[in-house]
């Protein structure tokens, strides 16, 4: 009798939010669509470094509980050819990920709102029928266990419609937003190690409750 090779381990797709530098030309905001958004705005000050410095903590930790790890970006400069959310969706789209995991740091003009939030994409035919149902299973996950792990206000789920990254996506995806960098107090836990392994940790329990990896 032949021995079978054991399927490789589900993949997660981090993708650390934004980059150094804004790109300001614009993509189409889903498959066929007429309306263009900018690629990236640049996100709120501080907020490349924190994001990719959290995806790195979680790479290790989701590598350690053996899931193979992919990322749209390992340093603070945006390397994927044309740039932009589209690029970041198909990076994700070609390895088939189990899960692609956006992770973002939050801004507001008042610097009291503080807490974390879990997007998902929002119904739309053609092009996130297929991924609607897996996506908000996902943010029920990630948003319990980052709040769990962190002790951080939980600002609930939010569907989108409008997110350039949901609507290209042919796999499971969410956007965690792990708290706000215009809070100072959560400002200085986010740029933290202990913060940040906090995050990570719970990005890998609900990575492995999604994927059923025991």
């Amino acid at each position: 009798m032949l021995a079978t090779t054991p399927p490789p381990p589900p993949l997660i797709c981090l993708d650390p939010g934004h980059a150094r530098r804004p790109n300001l030309s614009t993509e189409r905001i889903g498959p066929g669509s007429s309306i263009r958004k900018i690629k990236d705005g640049g996100g709120t000050a501080g907020e490349a470094s924190v994001v990719l410095a959290i995806s790195k903590r979680t790479r290790r930790a989701l590598r350690d509980r053996g899931f193979r790890v992919a990322m749209t970006r390992t340093t603070l400069d945006f390397t994927l050819p044309q740039g932009g959310n589209i690029a970041r969706a198909r990076f994700c789209n070609r390895r088939d990920a189990a899960l692609m995991i956006r992770v973002h740091a939050d801004g507001s003009t008042d610097p009291r709102p503080h807490g974390v939030s879990t997007l998902y994409p929002a119904w739309q035919r053609g092009w996130t029928d297929d991924v609607y149902r897996p996506s908000i299973r996902a943010s029920k996950l990630v948003q319990r266990r980052v709040v769990a792990f962190t002790h951080a206000r939980s600002l609930g789920r939010i569907a989108r419609s409008d997110l350039t990254g949901f609507n290209w996506a042919n796999v499971p995806d969410v956007l965690v937003e792990t708290g706000f960098m215009t809070n100072p107090r959560e400002r200085s836990r986010l740029r933290s190690r202990w913060y940040q392994r906090r995050i990570a940790r719970g990005l890998r329990q609900a990575s492995v409750r999604f994927t059923g990896l025991d």
